[in-house]
Formats: C-alpha cells, sequence, structure tokens
C-alpha cells in the first residue's frame, strides 16, 4: 500500500486551442486527518451541480466540504483508515461521527450504535482498494476486501478496521434526496 494519506492525483482538462493537456500532477493537497480516529481523508474532487463544470483551470479539490457531497453535486475521495482497538473506540461518544456530520445528516435514521457510526443524505459507491474493513449497520455487519465494491443508499453505518494493516477505500459520494 501507498504511505498512509499520500495519494497522487492527475488531472486533465482541454486548453484554450482543444488540446488535450495535463492540468494538476502531485500529491493532492487536500488532506485531512480526522482527530478522533486518525483517519487520512484526500478529498480529490467535488462538484456542485450536474451536468459537472468542466471548463477552466479551477481545483475543484481545493474545496473545504464536509462529509456531505455540495447540494446536487458529488464529492470524490480517498479515505486511509488504521487499525482500531476497542479500547481506543470506548474512550469515545457513542454519537461522535454522527456529531461531526451534524446538520447535514438525513433526518432518518435510527441512533448510532458505535462512535464511528453516521449517515448520509447520499449515494455513495466506494471500491476498497487494499486490506479489509469491516462495515457495521444497525443490527448486521458486512467484512470487505480489496476489490469489493459496496453501494451505500443513506444508511447508518462505521469503518471498523480490525486488522493489522491499514484500509484504503475510494469513494464517490452522490448528494441525493432523503432516504
Amino acid at each position: 500500500m501507498a504511505e498512509l494519506g499520500k495519494v497522487r492525483r492527475v488531472v486533465t482538462t482541454v486548453d484554450a486551442s482543444g488540446k488535450a493537456v495535463v492540468l494538476f500532477d502531485g500529491q493532492n493537497p487536500n488532506c485531512t486527518v480526522r482527530p478522533a480516529r486518525k483517519n487520512v481523508m484526500n478529498l480529490l474532487w467535488a462538484t456542485d451541480g450536474a451536468p459537472a463544470d468542466i471548463t477552466g483551470p479551477v481545483d475543484r479539490g481545493a474545496v473545504e466540504i464536509g462529509t456531505q457531497p455540495p447540494p446536487n453535486g458529488t464529492a470524490f475521495r480517498i479515505i486511509d483508515y488504521p487499525p482500531t482497538t476497542s479500547e481506543e473506540e470506548a474512550k469515545l461518544d457513542v454519537a461522535q461521527r454522527q456529531h461531526e456530520i451534524g446538520k447535514d445528516a438525513p433526518k432518518r435514521g435510527l441512533p448510532p450504535r458505535h462512535p464511528f457510526m453516521h449517515r448520509t443524505r447520499s449515494l455513495d459507491y466506494a471500491l476498497i482498494l487494499s486490506g479489509e474493513i469491516t462495515m457495521l449497520l444497525d443490527d448486521s455487519e458486512v467484512h470487505l476486501k480489496a476489490g469489493d465494491v459496496l453501494i451505500q443508499q443513506g444508511t447508518n453505518h462505521a469503518w471498523i478496521n480490525r486488522g493489522k494493516e491499514p484500509c484504503r477505500i475510494a469513494f464517490v459520494l452522490v448528494d441525493s434526496g432523503e432516504p
């Protein structure tokens, strides 16, 4: 696996003469660490409508958004989840992650059963790039490994890495209506 949190991002565009060119090539600049669990989130690109604006030299990854994608838009992220222990999780408020989502969370859903439990008002496409992870749902769990794909529709969930290696997941979140 690549170094935790390090993602090379290459963005192309069409220049004024109609030629395909590289706009950005380098380490992704929009990288944050969530303080409660130390996972590393790279926001690579976001859109704020459809059809998406693909013109000009704007770095659409250089925006500050929460977990929820922009209204009528999308968010493309890669998140690295380091292993966590039950002892670390026990020190956190059971609604830790849901509080971080705040007012953008869907109105419908059960209370969180785990500190990392949260929900977004979005359709999420997730691809496990490396490692393994367990997704907790309200009353069940699903174990995912590299190569697995998840399509999530506004559900309560938590990502728990019970392994010994970090897990890297690519996400595309699409704004949606209420579940």
